[in-house]
């Protein structure tokens, strides 16, 4: 202090004869010196001048030797000069007055910063440790929670207390493999190709409610023991839906393959918000690693999604991607690291299940899948899984409930439900019975229930009730019968895995004028049907040696259903020679095949389905092509199957005498 004393003193060794405008400016001077000591301080200010070769100056008497000093310390340029000249110090000491008050103005903004900045620091901390002691609390206490907490948690302990029966599907559901009805060919093959050491990806096509979903359980759990499968004894089975999954083009949302949640907009953990990491979440194909994924409706898929789980089963990883991801971050932990350099692993076994046709997959994806088609249940099948189910429910059946359900539903699922919702009737109206039986007997009846309850019957009148509450109509309508019909025969359709007889009728008329007959056929049943029908007349001249043209016929296919393909070339061919020649038909006899104009039967597709029709409608001869001979085995459901090359190898098995059987009346 004693060399700033002598500095802010040195006016008084000037000349004693000093103007009024000099004292003023020496006081600016000295006013300015005694700022920057109070902005940085005494030693501060010392250390600057000396770097910039400006204490000499600053003890100097001269007036501008000191103006020239205050330039260099505030401008930190120690190579200015000369010293000012009187007359030009006034405008230097503006200059320097200006920023002085730079400094002090930009002095007090890091203040007010850095005292904001203390206080964030101080309150971070506080709630730092706030949560260092709520930690060490929870640690000593883990059972401590706040009263909203406990209110919500008995809440939830409430709900868990209440539980209902369990449900009936989830009671009547197989847990065998001799549980599964009418599968042994589709089951014996899934377990051939998952119990592999090489297991195949699988895709399962059949109608609903024939035992896909469950047949792949019981597979999976099955393999599990043999030495050969590459499953382990904690192999998982992830099922979900493909009418569930769909396709986000922003990839935001992914539960099949995964999604990356961003750092701002997503809900990353916190931990990795606050430091800017986006979180990768990985989907079912890496919960299903080491297992089975099993996609039910794997046809309603998008193709798109499709497309991208396909990559996943070349790579057997599943790949993540974000423009958060900064592989230089430190601040990125190893294992999110790891998904997004390496992928998350996804090496599993895919199962899909369709009750559509192929070509609603991929065919890329049905490349790499073997096909396993489940078959339709027959009535004798929906019988057996009846009765199965009303061992289970403890339910007496009256005689030919069993066969009356089968008349309402090809699904195994479907007839069960049928079955529940009629036991669940018995069951009602036995109860009200109790109630209102007399005292003795009502007491009777509850120490029966008391002990061993006593078996509920159901009866025909159940399953009609649930019938008509649930508007089902019978599923076969068409029934084969031992009679000998003119004009009427049984042709073979097929949709989807379902197949259906077809009723075909005709009757013919001599012309009024021979040579100029006409022939009506019913447009609903399509083109190619009628195109059938011109076939079958060119090969009824051939074949009876009559003209079509010298009779008025009309063909009709009863219910007007439409007839996709030619296969009902033969039936058709078979009723015009009915209508015009006047032979019988058999009525348990249904015939699919293309007729050629050669008089020919050509293949068809469709056939090992279309058996399953005519076995619901009570045939008991099918008539295929010989070309279709090594599509369905022979017997197949017990049904006498022919091959056969040409028309009138058909009609040997088409008409009949009418001593065989009786003509239907009327």
């Amino acid at each position: 202090m004693k060399f700033f004393d002598k500095l802010f003193s040195s006016k008084s060794e000037l000349p004693p004869r000093k103007d009024v405008a000099m004292e003023q400016i020496d006081r600016q001077i000295n006013a300015l010196y005694a700022l920057l000591v109070d902005l940085v301080g005494t030693e501060k200010l010392v250390i600057q001048a000396g770097k910039m070769e400006a204490l000499s100056l600053m003890r100097s008497d001269k007036r501008g030797e000191r103006v020239l000093a205050l330039r260099r310390i505030l401008e930190e340029n120690p190579m200015l000069g000369p010293a000012p000249r009187d007359g030009e110090i006034p405008e230097i000491l503006m200059q320097l007055q200006e920023r002085v008050a730079d400094i002090v103005a930009r002095k007090d903004v890091e203040s007010r910063i850095e005292k904001k900045v203390t206080e964030k620091l101080e309150k971070e901390h506080a709630d730092y440790v706030d949560d260092i002691r709520r930690q060490v609390i929870k640690e000593e206490k883990p059972d401590l929670e706040s009263p909203h907490d406990k209110a919500k948690r008995e809440e939830l302990e409430k709900l868990e207390s209440v539980h209902l029966t369990q449900s009936v599907m989830e009671l009547l559901r197989p847990r065998s493999f001799a549980e599964i009805v009418g599968q042994e060919r589709a089951v014996k093959s899934l377990m051939a190709k998952l119990s592999s050491p090489y297991p195949q990806h699988l895709l399962l096509y059949g109608p609903p409610g024939v035992g896909k979903t469950t047949a792949a359980r019981l597979v999976l759990e099955a393999a599990k023991k043999k030495e050969t499968s590459p499953f382990g004894a904690e192999a998982p089975f992830v099922e979900t839906d493909g009418t569930t999954l769909r396709w986000d083009p922003r990839d935001i949302t992914n539960p099949l393959l995964g999604s990356v949640h961003d750092p701002i907009y997503q809900g990353a953990s916190r931990a990795l918000a606050d430091a800017g990491v986006p979180e990768p979440k990985p989907g079912l194909v890496t919960e299903a690693h080491g297992g089975i994924l099993f996609i039910d409706e794997i046809g309603e898929m998008d193709e798109m999604l499709q497309n991208k789980l396909l990559k996943v089963l070349e790579d057997k990883r599943a790949f993540f991607e974000s423009a958060y991801y900064d592989p230089d971050d430190p601040k990125v932990p190893k294992y999110i690291r790891q998904l997004f350099e390496e992928g998350a692993p996804a090496d599993f076994v895919l199962i899909g299940a369709t009750t559509r046709d192929a070509g609603s997959i991929n065919p890329a994806l049905r490349s790499r899948c073997a096909e396993i088609y489940f078959e339709p249940l027959t009535p004798k099948h929906i019988r057996i899984i009846v009765e199965n189910a009303a061992k289970k429910l403890g339910a007496v059946l009256e005689p030919g409930i069993a066969e009356l359900i089968s008349e309402y539903t090809i699904e195994g699922r479907k007839a069960i439900n049928i079955l529940a919702d009629a036991y669940s009737l018995a069951l009602e109206k036995a109860s009200a019975q109790a109630e209102e039986a007399a005292p003795s007997e009502a007491e009777e009846v509850q120490g029966a229930e008391a002990g061993a309850s006593p078996a509920v019957t159901v009866s025909k009148a159940e399953i009609y009730e649930v019938a008509q509450v649930s508007r089902l109509f019978q599923y076969v309508t068409k029934k084969a019968s031992d009679k000998l019909i003119q004009g009427h025969i049984f042709g073979l359709g097929v949709s989807g895995f379902l197949g259906s007889v077809i009723e075909i009728e005709a009757v013919a008329f001599p012309a009024h004028e021979k040579g100029k007959g006409t022939v009506r056929f019913n447009e609903t049943a399509g083109s190619m049907a009628k195109d059938s029908v011109f076939n079958a007349a060119s090969v009824l001249r051939r074949v009876t040696g009559k003209d079509i043209h010298d009779y008025d016929v009309h063909i009709n296919v009863i219910g007007g259903g439409k007839i996709d393909g030619p296969s009902a070339g033969t039936a058709i061919l078979a009723v015009l020679v009915s209508a015009v020649t006047g032979r019988k038909i058999r009525q348990d006899v249904a015939v699919t095949g293309e007729i050629s104009l050669a008089g020919r039967v050509r293949p068809v597709g469709g056939v090992f389905e279309k058996a399953y029709g005519a076995k619901q409608a009570g045939i008991k001869v099918m008539l295929i092509p010989k070309e279709n001979s090594k599509d369905i085995p022979k017997e197949h459901l017990g049904l006498e199957i022919h091959p056969v090359k040409t028309a009138e190898e058909a009609f040997e098995y088409i008409f009949a005498d009418e001593e065989e059987a009786p003509e239907e009346e009327g």
